[in-house]
């Protein structure tokens, strides 16, 4: 774990200040827009690994160029956190060949979404084949129906933002609903890495999906690319019975430990995990009953959301770095606190 502080700071801020807007906005989202009504590749680092365009738990080839891979936690709208990710793996070197995998979860809890999504969207159509999108639960769950924006997940600020500002006659904030939930739907739901690490932003194929994946080998079956995402992992238990009643049920050590068995079996090494979703106070966890099969969860967030109950309101985000064969390397960054206040005040009546 390194803790990082000497940033240029000043830049970070002009950064958040000087986010994609106006005309700069619409001209990223008529890029991406144009590119996926293409129907070709998104030009998504690791698609070239794809086994088709619906593959969306992609097995990442033994012939892969090693290179820098950054992994950037849940953002849920944080642009301060984001500029200070982009800049500290800018500065950490790697060069063109360096990839940024991002966890997903990118809007909801945060006044920066659209912005953070812009920003993203930027990356991928600027740098093809550097970054890539996990999707998260949030990003997996909204969508356009009926004439509205809607989310099967609260809380869902941003699913509102975009319904206000369609019916307000923004320029571009329906379009911009519409495309996110377009990208999402292309996007991977897992990264099998071939050193054995897996990525998704939330758990595995749980124990009652397991004789059939061994028997179909479908990664792309529904309920297989739905645990990826919606999964919790639970720091303690040894086994977790799967609740098909809500779409985040959790899964223990075990369970985790018979999928690795699995996965392996059927020519995907799984030895260890990256992961999202889960929000912890030091804004990343190892488990250390996890040590047979280690996991890792990382949030990429600087400031206490408004469902985080305890804790002090600026927190420390992180990024990570892979490291073949090991978890991935944890990287604290430690924005001033009078920026984090500066940028997201303390909401009335917490300070």
């Amino acid at each position: 774990m390194l803790e990082v502080r000497e940033l240029d700071w000043d830049a970070v801020r002009s950064a958040v200040a000087n986010p994609p807007a106006g005309e700069h906005a619409e001209r990223i989202i008529a890029r991406l827009e144009e590119r996926l009504a293409g129907g070709g590749p998104i030009g998504l680092a690791f698609e070239e690994y794809a086994a088709g365009p619906e593959d969306q738990a992609v097995q990442i080839g033994e012939d892969w160029p090693v290179g820098e891979v950054w992994f950037v936690g849940d953002l849920h709208g944080d642009l301060l956190a984001l500029e200070a990710a982009l800049q500290h793996i800018d500065r950490s070197g790697g060069g063109a060949d360096a990839r940024i995998v991002f966890l997903g979860d990118l809007f909801d809890d945060g006044v920066h979404a659209a912005e953070v999504v812009l920003r993203i969207f930027e990356l991928v159509l600027d740098g093809p084949m550097r970054v890539t999108v996990v999707a998260g639960n949030h990003d997996e769950a909204l969508a356009f129906e009926d004439g509205r924006f809607q989310s099967t997940v609260l809380p869902s600020d941003f699913t509102d933002w975009l319904n206000e500002q369609t019916e307000a006659g923004h320029p571009w904030a329906a379009r911009l609903g519409k495309l996110i939930a377009s990208f999402f739907r292309r996007t991977p739901r897992a990264l099998f890495f071939p050193d054995g690490l897996l990525v998704a932003h939330g758990g595995i194929p749980h124990t009652d999906l397991h004789a059939a994946l061994a028997e179909t080998r479908d990664w792309n079956d529904p309920r297989v690319l739905r645990d990826f995402v919606w999964l919790r992992a639970h720091p303690r238990a040894r086994k977790r019975i799967p609740n098909r009643t809500t779409r985040g049920s959790e899964f223990g050590r075990e369970d985790f430990a018979a999928f690795c068995e699995l996965a392996t079996r059927l020519g995907r090494p799984v030895s260890r995990m990256l992961r999202g979703h889960d929000h912890v106070e030091e804004r990343f966890a190892v488990y250390p009953a996890w040590a047979a099969h280690p996991a890792l969860t990382i949030n990429t967030l600087s400031h206490k959301l408004p469902r985080e109950v305890f804790g002090p309101y600026e927190r420390v985000p992180v990024v990570a770095r892979w490291v073949r064969g090991e978890l991935p390397e944890v990287r604290r960054l430690f924005i001033p606190a009078e920026l984090i206040r500066e940028v997201y005040p303390e909401p009335a009546g917490e300070a």
